[in-house]
């Protein structure tokens, strides 16, 4: 393919593929807070992880807890498989298993491959008490521009069963990240979702051994922007690569 034709057709699937993002954060139907963790579209060979995360919604005098466990591993040279264990505090301050997750990132590109690092998940979640389930389906882009870096997310899901509507949704996360040091990434984080839209700082890091083995952090404090995003998310993640 000539030059011009190549970076004529590059440049317009760009420009189809951030409409879309930018049409589900406009749009969004997701219900309630959407906080999470922005997912970056890169799968190392051969990799191992072992997650976990914590997730705080404080609003007024109720405070919303959960926590996420999650093991996963690279099936191909740019799949990685990612099963979760979910668990929230209930009315009395016990924590229970909520639900179970099966996740599949792809990652499309080679970091640096073309203008932009391009990646697709693919996500399962059955209820562990009713017979509630959903389906996830997102893009994963990242953009670096110097020593900063831009992570946009955009999820279309589907939910149906037990004691909820069949009904699609999407959210939007996006991550504007400025590399100072690996250890040391401070970053502002976007969240979208109908009943909630949120933003606030963050800051996230990593400490490499030897090999492939690696810890990541990440540490979100996010703080809605409307009438109906009332209250502080705090977001907490650890991750072990191995």
């Amino acid at each position: 393919m000539k030059p011009l034709l190549y970076f004529k057709v590059t440049f317009y699937t760009i420009g189809i593929s951030l409409s879309l993002i930018f049409s589900l954060m406009t749009s969004a139907l997701a219900d309630g807070v959407v906080v999470d963790k922005v997912y970056h579209p890169y799968v190392l060979p051969n990799e191992q992880e072992i997650e976990w995360r914590l997730f705080s919604h404080r609003e007024s005098k109720n405070n919303q807890l959960a926590q996420r466990f999650a093991y996963g591993r690279s099936i191909s040279n740019n799949a990685m498989l990612e099963f979760y264990f979910v668990g929230e505090q209930d009315s009395d301050d016990n924590f229970r298993l909520t639900s179970y997750e099966v996740e599949v990132r792809w990652m499309l590109t080679e970091q640096g491959e073309f203008w932009a690092d391009w990646g697709v998940l693919f996500e399962i979640e059955q209820e562990h008490q009713q017979k509630n389930r959903e389906i996830t389906t997102g893009v994963l882009f990242e953009k670096e521009f110097g020593r900063t870096s831009l992570t946009l997310n955009a999820f279309l899901i589907h939910e149906w069963g037990q004691s909820i509507e069949s009904e699609f949704e999407t959210e939007f996360r996006m991550k504007y990240r400025y590399r100072y040091l690996e250890q040391v990434q401070p970053a502002i984080e976007l969240y979208s979702g109908e009943n909630y839209i949120g933003i606030g700082p963050a800051l996230q890091g990593l400490q490499r051994f030897d090999g492939q083995k690696q810890l990541k952090w990440e540490f979100g404090f996010i703080t809605g922007l409307n009438r109906r995003s009332k209250g502080h998310v705090l977001r907490v993640a650890l991750e072990y690569e191995f």
